[in-house]
């Protein structure tokens, strides 16, 4: 058994790191919602109060009718969203750095029977329009996979946002081009944060017809909700849940953690304090000689360029984070409980190993 609190002390173990969103426990509201629901028999499958009334709560979030359906994670929340919207012979058009193109092992087109996944490019990870206008007016003939659906990742794998213009942008494209609009919202609680307007703007006004709403890097355990606003798409997208294995027997405990996360806004908080720790963080690292800083840091993430010698030091030192960009990129993020202490030192390790490789 690990000693903690002897590891802590050597400096190998961090109660907390900036490897990841996913790495940070459970906040103490959705755990206590969890707790309340940890009482009695309740009915199985969804048929329980704790579903209608978190399912409700994400209607009063987004304020519009929207079916709503919870599954255990984001890839399988994107895969089936997106098999729902296509047919084996259609494509999906995303971002090269997208979440579903680099992260999810292919589960997208497994779902699906096939559907070929497009890149389109873009800065800081965002999608041009005319990208998507290019893909689906490329070709028409019948030898190529038919664009059908278009996938935004928000916010984005290089920690950028989309604003509420460059989504309705996307949106007006894809409903000319005939094209529905997913949105992988893994960090939506951060983009909806960074960009202080109302979920409704940036979802289904703009266009989006489906959003997978992220709460696992937002202060649950796990689970995803998986949010149709144009309801017509979510027929029979039960079964598509139950066929895949992601209709929880024991639902209540998958959706009482979400109406914790809601309540008085819970949600808007843990990200509103992750990004601000980001920002602080992009501060510190910016003012260090031999650091440079990627992309604009938008939500909660930090991408930076440094020698690899000095990062392996700072890992040596019991630090956890990322070579996502390649040689010399690293990603660093913060969470709902990233601390002002982590972040102090975190940044004098950095020094210190950027001072022992002499830069």
């Amino acid at each position: 058994m690990i000693d903690i609190d002897a590891a802590v002390r050597r400096g190998n173990l961090r109660l907390r790191q900036f490897a990841s969103d996913n790495y940070a426990g459970i906040c103490p509201e959705a755990f206590s919602a969890m707790e309340s629901a940890n009482t009695g028999h309740v009915v199985s499958y969804g048929d329980d109060e704790w579903t209608t009334l978190a399912s409700d709560m994400i209607r009063d979030v987004f304020e519009t009718r929207c079916e709503v359906f919870f599954v255990f994670n984001g890839t399988a929340g994107n895969s089936l969203a997106l098999s729902s919207l296509c047919r084996s012979y259609h494509s999906i058009l995303c971002h090269e750095t997208s979440h579903i193109e680099t992260d999810e092992c292919g589960a997208p087109e497994f779902f699906s029977n096939g559907t070929k996944v497009l890149l389109v490019d873009g800065e800081n990870g965002k999608i041009n329009p005319e990208g998507i206008r290019r893909m689906v007016k490329k070709r028409s003939d019948i030898h190529y996979p038919k664009p059908k659906a278009v996938t935004l990742t928000q916010a984005t794998e290089l920690g950028t946002v989309y604003t509420e213009d460059e989504v309705r942008r996307i949106g007006a494209v894809a409903k000319e081009l005939g094209l529905r609009v997913h949105m992988d919202g893994a960090r939506f609680a951060n983009a909806v944060a960074a960009l202080g307007v109302a979920p409704r703007a940036i979802t289904w006004e703009a266009g989006v017809d489906v959003l997978c709403f992220g709460g696992a890097k937002n202060g649950l355990a796990l689970g995803e909700a998986v949010v149709f606003f144009d309801r017509e798409l979510a027929y029979e997208f039960d079964y598509h849940c139950k066929q895949a294995g992601q209709l929880a027997s024991k639902m209540r405990f998958l959706a009482a953690p979400w109406a914790g996360l809601l309540k008085d806004d819970v949600w808007l908080k843990n990200a509103a304090h992750a990004n601000a720790s980001a920002r602080r963080l992009e501060r510190e690292l910016s003012a260090l000689e031999g650091v440079e800083i990627m992309f604009p840091c938008q939500a909660n993430a930090v991408f930076v360029r440094m020698r690899p010698e000095a990062a392996g030091l700072v890992q040596d030192r019991g630090w956890m984070f990322y070579d996502f960009i390649g040689q010399g990129g690293y990603r660093l993020m913060c969470s709902w409980d990233t601390t002002d202490e982590d972040i102090t030192n975190f940044i004098s390790d950095l020094k210190d190993s950027l001072a022992k490789c002499g830069c």
